[in-house]
């Protein structure tokens, strides 16, 4: 008998182009980069191929010679992606029966785990075990991607975890246009962030300055909304907050360390 299947079945919610947030951040990390065996997972890609297909679609303009192997629970939804990808005629692609245990074979490793909206449905305390096992699956310098986003994924946030189980880093991804509150995040942080978001909690610090500044910046809205993002971001930078990645602010996310963020 083969390994037994580790997790739950999720609700199986996902659309076109939901995680495309994600898979643009995906395709221009370094770990895909310079891997030698450019094997990706999407873990729990939910009761349609479509965002397996299309991370897959993303990542090949960047890896012609990426392969994206969608893993799923419910054996039913397995054999729904497999019928999708055999109409679709894409090669490079596959789907198997899987959870946190990510059973591959020949012994291969993932250079990232892209786990998207499969925590939110757990407890906080399981988060640590499911980072380990998927964590630990990843190739050397490998990375585990982890987070949630809304429906239509306009807002979107998502840890990077090494492949020794330290969370690196916290993203947040927005759609700028018509952006009330970037705090609006607050309601789809991961799992291990999301009870966090109360005073006194570090998480909870980020977004009140995040917000602030984006008020502030308001007088830039006739300029745009990049503008104003950019704007609040400089002044959270200027007044001590290690934001990475400036060149990616244009497309309305922002990156800070784990450690500014983390549970106290």
């Amino acid at each position: 008998m083969g390994a037994a299947v580790v997790g739950q079945v999720t609700r199986g919610t996902t659309g076109t182009n939901r995680l495309r947030r994600v898979d643009r951040w995906i395709a221009r990390h370094p770990a895909l980069r310079r891997a030698d065996d450019p094997l990706v997972i999407d873990l729990g890609f939910g009761a349609s191929a479509v965002t397996t297909l299309e991370l897959h679609a993303r990542l090949r303009r960047e890896r012609a010679d990426v392969q994206v192997r969608g893993l799923e629970i419910d054996a039913d939804r397995v054999a729904r992606a497999q019928e999708q990808l055999a109409a679709s005629g894409v090669t490079g692609v596959s789907f198997g029966r899987g959870g946190f245990e990510i059973p591959l074979p020949a012994g291969r490793r993932p250079v990232i785990v892209r786990a998207m909206n499969v925590l939110r449905q757990y407890d906080e305390a399981a988060v640590t075990d499911a980072w380990r096992r998927m964590a630990g699956r990843l190739a050397p310098g490998g990375v585990l991607v982890e987070g949630t986003c809304d429906e239509i994924g306009r807002v979107m946030t998502w840890a990077q975890v090494s492949a020794d189980t330290v969370p690196q880093t916290l993203t947040l991804s927005l759609r700028l246009a018509g952006l009330e509150r970037p705090s609006i995040a607050a309601e789809r942080l991961p799992k291990a962030l999301i009870h966090h978001n109360v005073p006194g909690e570090r998480v909870h610090a980020f977004f009140a300055a995040l917000d602030r500044e984006w008020e502030r910046a308001a007088v830039q809205s006739p300029f745009g909304p990049v503008v104003r993002w950019r704007t609040a971001l400089g002044a959270m930078a200027q007044s001590g907050w290690e934001l990475r990645d400036r060149a990616r602010w244009r497309l309305g996310e922002v990156t800070v360390p784990w450690s500014a963020v983390a549970p106290s």
